[in-house]
């Protein structure tokens, strides 16, 4: 189910370990951006809804939604692509990197020069 549970070895990492295989997949161009305009959506959004939010070409955008439901991260219905709950888990998860993030650059901008 889930790609990068399994022992492969991936982009710069000569263990494969889960860990790196995750850091690989969103790192790569427009991953975190989808899973974060699927986290703000309150209803799936459609291949060309996400697009838009995403603000990407669809050669990326298929390529990457792809990726991420194969990671099990994605789901799609009828209705449209959403967060599935491994999705939702792992976006929770990021946003305190995502506020720790925030507070640094508010550090860094009252610092004297």
């Amino acid at each position: 189910m889930t790609s990068f549970v399994n022992s492969r070895r991936v982009r710069g990492s000569r263990t494969g370990r889960p860990i790196m295989a995750l850091l690989d997949l969103l790192g790569r161009r427009m991953s975190l951006r989808i899973l974060w305009e699927l986290s703000r959506a309150d209803e799936p959004l459609t291949f060309r809804a996400l697009q838009a939010a995403a603000g990407t070409n669809p050669t990326v955008l298929n390529q990457r939604v792809k990726e991420l439901r194969a990671a099990g991260l994605v789901t799609r219905d009828e209705s449209g692509y959403r967060l599935s709950q491994d999705g939702a888990e792992l976006t929770a998860l990021l946003l305190p990197l995502h506020a720790w993030a925030e507070s640094q650059v508010r550090r860094s901008n009252r610092r004297p020069a």
